[in-house]
């Protein structure tokens, strides 16, 4: 059964490491907001493709137009924050009981 512990434990690192990335760039995009860059730029452009589907539901549930802030980065800070205690966690304590 190591074998599953293994994988178990290589999930949990994988995913650890594409939050972290992701929660990175939603950081950046949110500091971008601040200084109006250049749409054309493609790391701008890639910044924006890769968090737009994390970011659109946390702004359809709070719409900007109300508060005038966009609330959207802090939740989704928030949900992969969760996300990494959580989901990893779990997956390391899997990993250990299949050793």
């Amino acid at each position: 059964m190591f074998v599953l512990g293994n994988f178990f434990q290589a999930t949990a690192v994988v995913l650890g490491y594409l939050i972290e990335a992701l929660w990175w760039l939603i950081v950046i995009r949110a500091l971008l907001s601040w200084v109006s860059p250049d749409p054309y730029n493609p790391i701008v452009q890639f910044i924006e493709r890769t968090t737009e589907p994390v970011l659109a539901p946390f702004r359809r549930l709070i719409p900007t137009h109300r508060i005038g802030i966009d609330l959207s980065p802090l939740l989704a800070l928030l949900l992969l924050y969760f996300l990494k205690i959580f989901l990893i966690q779990t997956l390391l304590g899997l990993a250990v009981r299949f050793h």
